[in-house]
């Protein structure tokens, strides 16, 4: 059962928790990322959308302040040994109990980090935490610290990111071998899930995206279902998710026939990943590889269709993204490393004659360059 890691790794990475928030010269860290309670303490729950605070402390130490119906998930899923509860009363005020735990733990006036750019801290809350802190702690914006030890990942952690890879591959087959002419875009949704509960996934970070004819121009979810027409585009972006550790894909498959404009978007959507993929090396820029994406699409002809940006990170996430910074952009310096993993999508729609294309997958930084975690072909796929 959960925690999904040995002592030995979760005790590590306390201790270069601590260590970072000493060398920020803090002494101490109010965590509210989801994924930066996980990665510490192995703590998995959703209980991120109220309120909730991890307090690691320069020497090691963790305290969880959160309400009760996630005291048993705390103790099941996570190493977190102190466990304190706020109470939902009218009138509640959650940032009074931070600060009681934060005098008990001899933080009362202590320089802090926090994780600011955060989905756990509403501005609402972060209001309640500022004003019950304001004038006793020298209050820091921490959000990137416990990100950029996430980012490079163990290799049990690269194991389940395999593990995501393959079920994102199962996902993809179901959705081929359903599109065809008449097809409940419902039925390839639920064959796509299932293929990852199947597996012994979990629920992505956020739902699957489809949509079809006019829809498939589109990158995000939207309510409603449609059936495929007898020639149809089906753009989906999906992702294997195990032990919260994702690996995104991203296709548009067609019905019926193949227009030739987008024989040509799918040829130069491959170009581009592959350019990407050599641009993948570590010491090089993210810059670099967005580069690579922006040449080859725009040398096809595809500036005005193309994205802004050409893939971001994965790792082990929550609602409402599964992207898990940084991303692929213009002139972004952050050097790549080994161990990371990217989602790379190549992103071409035409608005001007109503034609999609996408192509993506996930990709393991090596200590050589880049490693796809994938086993689906690239090839256009027609149903």
């Amino acid at each position: 059962m959960p925690v999904h890691f040995a002592p030995e790794e979760m005790t590590s990475r306390r201790e270069r928790a601590s260590a970072a928030v000493r060398e920020a010269g803090l002494d101490g860290l109010l965590c509210f990322k989801q994924e930066s309670m996980y990665w510490l303490t192995g703590y998995d729950s959703f209980g991120f959308s109220l309120f909730q605070c991890l307090v690691l402390t320069a020497d090691g130490n963790a305290a969880l302040l959160t309400r009760l119906p996630d005291l048993r998930q705390a103790r099941h899923t996570s190493n977190i040994e102190d466990i304190r509860i706020w109470k939902d009363v009218a009138g509640m005020n959650p940032a009074r109990d931070l600060r009681a735990l934060l005098d008990e733990l001899g933080l009362g006036a202590a320089r802090l980090g926090v994780e600011l750019d955060s989905y756990g801290l509403k501005a609402h809350h972060w209001r309640l935490v500022e004003a019950e802190l304001a004038g006793r702690c020298a209050l820091a914006d921490a959000s990137t610290l416990i990100d950029g030890l996430r980012s490079v990942k163990s290799p049990r952690e690269i194991e389940y990111t395999r593990r995501a890879a393959a079920l994102a591959d199962d996902a993809w087959d179901e959705a081929v071998r359903l599109a065809r002419s008449g097809a409940f875009e419902g039925d390839i949704l639920a064959a796509m899930q299932g293929a990852v509960f199947r597996g012994g996934g979990d629920y992505a970070g956020n739902e699957f995206i489809i949509g079809s004819g006019a829809g498939a121009l589109l990158c995000r979810y939207f309510s409603g279902r449609r059936h495929l027409d007898p020639e149809d585009q089906l753009t989906l972006e999906f992702a294997g998710a195990y032990r919260r550790y994702h690996a995104a894909m991203m296709r548009t498959l067609l019905v019926g026939r193949a227009h030739p404009e987008h024989v040509s978007m799918h040829a130069a959507c491959v170009d581009a990943l592959h350019a990407c993929m050599e641009a993948i090396r570590p010491g090089r820029s993210m810059g670099e590889v967005f580069a690579a994406h922006a040449r080859v699409l725009d040398a096809a002809g595809l500036r005005e269709h193309r994205m802004n940006a050409c893939g971001y990170g994965m790792g082990a996430v929550y609602n409402p993204l599964w992207v898990d910074p940084p991303m692929f952009y213009a002139d972004n310096p952050l050097e790549m490393q080994a161990g990371n993993v990217f989602f790379l999508h190549m992103i071409v729609m035409s608005s001007d004659t109503g034609r999609a294309m996408t192509l993506g997958h996930s990709v393991l930084v090596t200590s050589g360059g880049c490693e796809c975690l994938s086993r689906s072909s690239l090839d256009l796929v027609v149903g």
